[in-house]
């Protein structure tokens, strides 16, 4: 540990560096799916008839259990089934997956496609499960 502030110290110039371009990244990151939303958010828009869930896991996955009324099109089909969701343009887009590692990719692909109102679900799915959020299964 003693070394760790020492090469700080040292090169603090490349160390502050490296800070801000991992910020710059995160940020930019996160910025390409839209907005995070709450589990509580997500509910708010579901019960106002305001957003339509996109679960971006496998089929598998999706039918062990999902978001009552969300649709499945798995991460790896995104881009051939993105003209599936024209008929919701008026509506928030909320992506959903596993945890939220393809949520900002995702994000990307849909705004390359058209898309606009891009949300993603903090956590994804686990964090729903955790928060004994109610979930159908097939």
């Amino acid at each position: 540990m003693d070394q760790f502030f020492e090469f700080v110290v040292n090169h603090w110039i490349l160390s502050t560096l490296f800070v801000v371009l991992l910020v710059l990244l995160l940020t930019t990151e996160s910025r390409k799916a839209g907005k995070s939303l709450s589990n509580q958010e997500l509910v708010m828009l579901l019960n106002k008839d305001q957003a339509v869930v996109v679960d971006l896991r496998d089929k598998k996955e999706f039918g062990e259990g999902h978001i009552t009324g969300s649709i499945n099109i798995p991460f790896a089909n995104l881009k051939d089934r993105a003209v599936e969701l024209q008929k919701y343009k008026d509506k928030q887009i909320v992506l959903v997956d596993k945890m939220g590692q393809h949520t900002g990719l995702a994000g990307k692909i849909l705004r390359a496609a058209g898309y606009q109102d891009i949300r993603r679900l903090a956590g994804g799915v686990t964090e729903w499960r955790n928060a004994n959020m109610p979930l159908v299964k097939r």
